[in-house]
This record gives structure tokens, sequence and C-alpha cells, in this order.
């Protein structure tokens, strides 16, 4: 029989040697001995050794704390890995090409289920600019999702990754506008981004989570326990930070009553242009359809669906204009464009392709060019009698012009 002779800081159940002796040890590189204070203990082992050899000479009490913790921690260990394993596109050559790190692609058609990472994706896409995603799941120092990385350079924040673009790459989607069109612009996006934002991220992740939990892309045995964990740690979280904001303290309904006052002013201020500001898209639309987007698509048979599905049809069409354009690969069904009430079975768009996402004119018009379900069924209206896509839904490549100069 082989013996196993150990130090440790707490008493065994085992064979004990000595009992708070202490020992100098010399290790190399130290500046001096070392002194250490607790139990020399000593355990048999079978021949072939092992740790459950060592479990043999405890209670069973203690085996199944053992065995537990440990199934505890290979559960931790794999839901740590899902969380930050990275999860890259088809490889671009890193110089002078966009990292874009945001969430995994959820499991619906939508491309993201977070505003902003779908507000950054479409600004690069709007601005024919070269990109690749990461979907690491690893936060910016300040927290925030999604940040890019450029050539060495890390830039945080939206706004700032927008500004940072513009500087460095010359791009600006805002040249045609006068100075008050961007004083305006401005104000609608700090609308959405500050107050519209919470109603949507109430409606996703407080309200409707359970429908939300499903949507969250996660693989393995342990998928749904890590969608349930990182729903409602992100439930915590938004709870905690509408408090903080002052839209928390408000009841459901109050809530709901100020997302559709955001809603109405949205459909106001568009009415029948193409985008926000005029014939040309512009920054601010990025930002508008990331959050109109979520309320579009992610949320079926919900309070802010039955809105841009029903009265304020405008934003509904906006959208779908803006995914045709820039989201070719983006498959909805266009019977899904308006909310009529008759059914709650929500419709399970086709899931997005996981190309590249080499953002360029081009590649979109080869797309575009393909034959798909799309094409098969086009009605010329809504319910409402007016047009779903216009004859906004051009591909003119003077629209694209005005954005670098």
């Amino acid at each position: 029989m082989y013996w196993r002779v150990g130090f440790a800081w707490t008493r065994s159940c085992v064979l004990e040697l000595a009992r708070n002796k202490s020992f100098t040890l010399d290790f190399c590189g130290s500046e001096g001995p070392l002194s250490l204070y607790g139990y020399i203990i000593a355990h048999p082992l079978q021949e072939y050794g092992g740790i459950m050899s060592a479990l043999a000479s405890d209670t069973w009490w203690r085996k199944t704390l053992y065995i537990t913790g440990g199934a505890l921690l290979a559960a931790a260990a794999y839901l740590l890995h899902e969380l930050l394993v990275i999860r890259k596109e088809q490889e671009l050559d890193p110089q002078d090409a966009i990292i874009l790190h945001q969430f995994a692609r959820p499991k619906t058609g939508v491309p993201s289920l977070s505003p902003f990472c779908l507000k950054i994706e479409t600004y690069l896409r709007m601005a024919d600019l070269p990109y690749q995603n990461y979907f690491d799941g690893r936060l910016s120092p300040q927290g925030k999702m999604p940040w890019i990385a450029y050539n060495q350079e890390q830039v945080y924040g939206t706004e700032f990754i927008i500004n940072f673009v513009e500087e460095k790459l010359g791009v600006n989607l805002n040249s045609s506008l006068s100075p008050e069109e961007k004083a305006i612009s401005r104000a609608i996006t700090k609308m959405v981004e500050e107050h519209f934002y919470w109603t949507i991220a109430y409606c996703q992740w407080v309200d409707n989570v359970e429908e939300t939990q499903k949507m969250l892309s996660t693989n393995g045995p342990l998928s749904d326990l890590l969608k349930w964990i990182v729903s409602q740690v992100t439930g915590g979280i938004v709870k905690r930070e509408m408090y903080g904001h002052g839209i928390g303290r408000f009841s459901k309904e109050e809530v709901y009553t100020l997302m559709e006052k955001d809603m109405r002013t949205l459909a106001t201020l568009l009415g029948d242009k193409k985008y926000l500001m005029g014939p040309q898209f512009s920054t601010v639309d990025a930002s508008v359809f990331g959050h109109l987007a979520q309320a579009m698509w992610t949320l079926p048979g919900t309070r802010p669906e039955q809105l841009i599905k029903g009265e304020f049809i405008n934003l509904a069409m906006y959208c779908e204009r803006i995914r045709r354009k820039f989201w070719p690969e983006w498959f909805v069904d266009v019977d899904d464009l308006y909310y009529d009430g008759l059914s709650d079975e929500p419709v399970s768009p086709s899931l997005l392709a996981d190309l590249g996402l080499y953002s360029h004119s081009d590649s979109f018009q080869e797309l575009e060019s393909l034959p798909s379900h799309r094409d098969t069924q086009t009605p010329d209206s809504d319910v409402t009698g007016r047009s779903l896509f216009d004859s906004d839904m051009d591909t003119e490549v003077s629209e694209t012009e005005h954005l670098k100069g």
C-alpha cells in the first residue's frame, strides 16, 4: 500500500502525523526562508491512485460534497467557456479592417437583440466599410457592448466609434445635412438612446423575458441553464439601471405610455419621408433602426409590435426599407410587416446567414440578384392601403456619393 503525506491548513479526517508544526522552506529566488503553519497529514491510496481513492477514507457526506462541488465547478467552467469563447466569422486581413466586438447572433433572423450592436453594424454597412465580427462576449472597460478595434486602437461607445470612423476613414453620413438638421438629428438620437431604449429593454428583459430567453444563441447540454442565467442576470441589471435612470420607478402601464409617446414622435417626424432627415440616409437612421427593429422583429404579440405594425405603420415601412437595402441576407416574412391581432403565434423568420459580413455594396447587389422567397411574395400594399416599399427601395449609386469627401 502507498501513503501520501501532505500539508493542510485545516484538520483532516485522515491520519494526523503532526500538529501546528513550523516548517522553514527555502525557495530558489526568494529573499529569505518562509514559515508555514498547519497540519501534516497522510492518507492511504490504492495502487492505481486517483482522487476517488483518496475519498475512500472520508465519510459519505464528505464524498457527496466533493462530487457535487466538482460537478458545479465543471458546469461553471463550461458556462464560462460558452460566454467567453471567441466566435469569429470568415477571416479578414486585420490591417485596415474594423473588428466589431458584439453579442452573438440570436436564434431568430434578427442580427442582434442589442439596439446598439445593431446600430453600429448598420452604420458600418451604410458607410460601406469592411469589418469583421467577433462574437466573443467581451465587454468594454465600461462594461458595454459593442466596441471596435482598428489597427491596434480600441474604441468604446457607439458615439465615440462613429466619431473615430469619421476622423480616421473620412466617412460622414451627415455631410448633406444643414447645422439645424444636424442638431435635430442629435436630439432624435438622444431621445431614442436615452429614453426610448429603456422602454424597449423593459419589454425585452423584464416584461417579456421568457420569450427573449428563447432567442438567445447557446449550444451544448447546459444551454438552457446558460440562457436562464443570462436572461435573469440581464433582467436584474436592466431593472436596477432603469430605477437609477428614473423611468424604472413608474408602473408597467406608465412605461408603455412613455414608449407610445416616443414612437408617436418618431412616426410624426418621419411622416412620408424615406429617411428621418429626408431622401438620404444619415447617422440618426442607424440608431433609430437599431431600436425600432427590436419592436418590429423580436417582441411578437407585445405592445411595441402592435404599435409599430398598426398605428405607426410608417415606422414599419421605414424599418423594412432599411432592412432590404442594408441587410439583404436577413429574410423576413412580408406578411409579418403588419399586426392584425388575429393570431398570437409568433412568426419564425429564417436564420440570418452567417456570412463574412464584409460590408461592400458590390456584394450586396450580388446577393439581391439571387432568387429568394422574398421575390415570390410581394404584396403591393399593407392593410392601410399604403405602399410597403414605395419607390424608395431603389439602389441608386447617387445615394452613397455623399458618404465620403
